[in-house]
């Protein structure tokens, strides 16, 4: 398996040519700016929308179950986490590699006059749309006169 190539690596400059390691780093530092899945540290998009009644949270979890979401909400602070684990149950035996995979992932989103009653949540195809309504807060604003 060490002689596979991954299907995106640029050519090697003529500085890594020469130094088999440096050509590693490079190759990372290319994931990294081009948004590899492998430096994606676990997160996932996330749109907040705000009208004056409500805010609107979508947040794109493709291939994910409704039961390995957590939402959190707490003063303000919504949490939505991810947990989830894959295991491929075959029934062959004699197996030479199987792999498993965990993913845990989370985002945390502060709404400063969000209530904690009344929230709705809905996962269909993929994305989580949360609509969390908005306290009206009394306005601190007091005219002064000028004499």
């Amino acid at each position: 398996m060490s002689g596979l190539v991954p299907f995106n690596r640029k050519k090697r400059s003529p500085v890594s040519r020469n130094f088999n390691d440096f050509g590693d780093f490079y190759n990372m530092v290319d994931d990294f700016f081009n948004g590899s899945s492998k430096t994606n540290f676990g997160s996932f998009k996330v749109d907040v929308q705000e009208d004056e009644n409500k805010y609107l949270i979508e947040a794109d979890l493709p291939g994910v179950e409704k039961n390995e979401v957590d939402i959190e909400i707490n003063e303000g602070n919504l949490s939505i986490s991810v947990k989830r684990e894959e295991n491929i149950n075959e029934e062959k035996s004699n197996y030479i590699h199987k792999e498993r995979h965990y993913t845990s992932m989370s985002r945390n989103i502060y709404l400063e006059d969000a209530k904690s009653e009344g929230i709705k949540a809905n996962l269909e195809n993929g994305v989580l749309k949360i609509t969390i309504p908005k306290e009206q807060k009394p306005s601190n604003t007091k005219k002064i006169d000028i004499d």
